[in-house]
């Protein structure tokens, strides 16, 4: 019996290492495409397929293509959807290294030039690819590294590596990914990829645009490219339906987001105007523990479009630090925008934002905010000294509550609340009508040089937390 069980457990012990070494159990209804493929194989795993194309047209629903490494010089079009519990599913065989490269692509024609393209499916996961070097220098073509559009819903892009997507035209624009929501679009996941190294003109490394109800954009890398990180966006004509369009209903979490700036961009100058995560016309979203740093503005959240707002955002338990004009922004940058209303500003540590010098501070209230709330935040004010900058008397019922303003020793700091400067601490609550448990005091935070913005016990900020 001894030898039985024993024998049990070894057996027992060799599958666990099985099943933990191979993260990609392979399906019944699986395709391989391999560079030493050939498309008049089968496409199984000793007969793969050569080409991306050929192995689009033979996955139907319930299909996962493995692709094995190597690089292919070739774009992918998905041809057929999945259903719910068959999805069609393209990803890196196991962890091996594939790469989609623009490097031999046609371009010079106007329109989109993407190295993936989903344009009205369904039920479509996309795992694991490199998409780069796709490049162009006409103006009236935009090329973008994953591409979904039409009334696509139940997208999952996940784990995929976006990279050195370029327009080189003045007034170009690129994406690394882009969703389109032409036709109405639902449950769309854009989770743990890496995107960066972008050129984008005038347009954004991540972005969902116009008719898309239901998304979650969580735990992305976004990073150094020269205009928006990601973005949600409404009311630009994208969808059929005017009144649908606009993005809505979504989470946007844990991403870290840096070194996004539009300074240089050819299409923007000198201006340092890129927001790290910008909400743009969207509503009902929340923006949840996310990092920004390094960005012209942190987080932003308005519209552009006059009549129009960033609505029923959340913007909640989030690190923003070292951001070149200000950390946090609502409302429109002038009185022909749109602006930011029934809003919430919460818990979150805005740090030493403001590095440039451009009178932005920490939190900037711009044209039209309304019935917003700001409350539970830290604010340590950067080299501008300056708290909250409000410019605008465009400023209507937003309240301030809780709100800790990082008192250092030897320095003081300063606001601007409906175009008056304040610099004692007492006239700014005053005027702001702040409640009297918003705190002009020094948080102490655990690690602030190594920015670990956990309180120390004792620390008066965390009565104002709860």
């Amino acid at each position: 019996m001894k030898k039985i069980i024993i024998v049990l457990l070894v057996v027992a012990a060799i599958m666990a290492v099985f099943v933990l070494t191979d993260s990609t159990p392979e399906t019944d209804n699986a395709l391989y495409v391999s560079v030493k493929g050939n498309d008049q194989n089968d496409g199984t795993k000793s007969k793969p397929f050569r080409t991306l194309e050929k192995a689009a047209l033979e996955a139907e629903a319930g299909t996962t293509v493995y692709i094995r490494k190597g690089t292919y010089h070739e774009k992918l079009i998905v041809q057929h959807s999945g259903i719910k519990l068959k999805p069609v599913i393209f990803r890196a065989y196991k962890k091996e290294e594939v790469v989609l490269s623009g490097t031999n692509a046609k371009g010079g024609q106007a329109g989109i030039s993407s190295l993936v393209t989903i344009n009205d499916k369904n039920y479509v996961t996309i795992h694991g690819l490199t998409l780069q070097d796709i490049k162009t220098d006409v103006a009236d073509e935009t090329v973008v590294g994953i591409y979904v559009t039409g009334s696509s819903s139940h997208i999952t892009l996940e784990n995929n590596h976006v990279r050195r997507i370029e327009t080189h035209a003045e007034e170009g624009n690129a994406h690394g990914i882009a969703i389109y929501g032409t036709g109405p679009m639902k449950d769309i996941k854009v989770i743990n990829n890496t995107v960066e190294n972008l050129k984008l003109g005038s347009s954004e490394a991540l972005v969902l645009n116009g008719n898309i109800d239901g998304f979650k954009v969580e735990s992305n890398l976004v990073r150094r490219s020269d205009n928006i990180g990601i973005d949600l966006i409404g009311h630009e004509g994208i969808s059929n339906d005017e009144k649908a369009d606009f993005v809505r209903n979504g989470v946007v979490k844990n991403n870290t987001v840096y070194e996004i700036s539009s300074y240089g961009n050819p299409a923007y100058g000198e201006d340092y105007s890129a927001g790290g995560i910008y909400i743009d016309g969207g509503k009902n979203i929340t923006l949840e523990e996310n990092i920004i740093y390094k960005c012209d503005i942190g987080i932003e959240a308005a519209s552009e479009h006059a009549g129009k707002y960033a609505e029923q955002v959340i913007i909640i338990n989030n690190i923003i630090y070292d951001n070149f004009y200000t950390g946090i922004s609502i409302g429109g940058y002038d009185e022909k925008r749109g602006g930011t209303i029934n809003s919430t500003i919460s818990q979150n540590v805005i740090y030493r934002n403001d590095t440039k010098g451009l009178n932005g501070g920490q939190l900037l209230l711009q044209h039209d905010t309304k019935n917003n709330v700001i409350e539970k935040n830290i604010l340590t004010a950067g080299p501008s000294r300056l708290f909250i900058a409000n410019y605008f008397s465009t400023n209507h019922k937003n309240k301030l509550k809780k709100n800790v303003f990082h008192k250092e020793k030897g320095k003081t700091g300063f606001w601007v609340w409906k175009e008056e400067e304040y610099t004692a601490f007492p006239e700014f609550i005053s005027a702001s009508n702040s409640d009297t448990q918003s705190i002009y005091a020094d948080p102490k935070f655990k690690h602030e040089d190594k920015y670990d913005f956990r309180l120390k016990k004792g620390s008066p900020a965390k009565k104002n937390m709860k």
